[in-house]
């Protein structure tokens, strides 16, 4: 049996917010929690856990954007705002602030279902690749160390790069660490030093 979706709804209308729960329930195992007042916000949510929120506000300002990005955290966790029409500009403010979803008309309990999965699975893709992002910094800071740590052996012992590698990779597993933690410590060293 699927694990159940703790799903927080910010709603104002009472009427809405019912439709929308029992449309939740009937389409996947879920607990649903309504936020019908903004104040505290984020507080509320917080407290919530939620694996996903879902917006649902007339015509949201860009204030009202700012506050509920900061809310709701859309970079921890899928969003969909639903509006009640389309207002100049907001789309791309909410898809800029991490929104997973941003959707006109409206929450309509028929398609809530199919815009929250579309909202979960984007926010899966879109957190899988600020991972590959980050890794691949990571790997390319690592490299430039691993150069210039190549660059001042190869100075200072008047070694080819292919022995200065060599030399970083023997120190590394001697010491048991990896190569990039040799350069970088022997770059500090030498920041140090000279």
């Amino acid at each position: 049996m699927p694990k159940a979706l703790n799903i927080v709804v910010v709603e104002e209308d009472r009427d809405r917010a019912i439709a929308i729960v029992d449309a939740l329930k009937e389409a996947c195992p879920c607990d649903v929690s309504i936020i019908g007042n903004s104040s505290g916000l984020a507080r509320k949510i917080a407290a919530c856990l939620p694996d996903i929120v879902l917006i649902d506000i007339d015509n949201p300002t860009r204030d009202m954007m700012e506050e509920l990005t900061l809310a709701s955290g859309p970079l921890e966790r899928p969003v969909a705002m639903f509006v009640s029409g389309a207002a100049g500009g907001l789309a791309q403010a909410a898809i800029e602030a991490g929104f997973s979803a941003y959707v006109v008309d409206g929450l309509s309990p028929d398609r809530v279902k199919a815009v929250m999965d579309t909202a979960i699975a984007r926010f899966a893709m879109t957190r899988q690749m600020r991972s590959e992002l980050a890794e691949t910094r990571r790997a390319l800071e690592e490299r430039k160390v691993i150069d210039r740590a190549k660059g001042l052996l190869m100075k200072a012992k008047g070694l080819d790069e292919g022995a200065a590698y060599a030399l970083l990779r023997k120190a590394a597993m001697d010491q048991g660490r990896r190569v990039a933690d040799v350069a970088e410590a022997l770059v500090t060293a030498s920041g140090l030093l000279g």
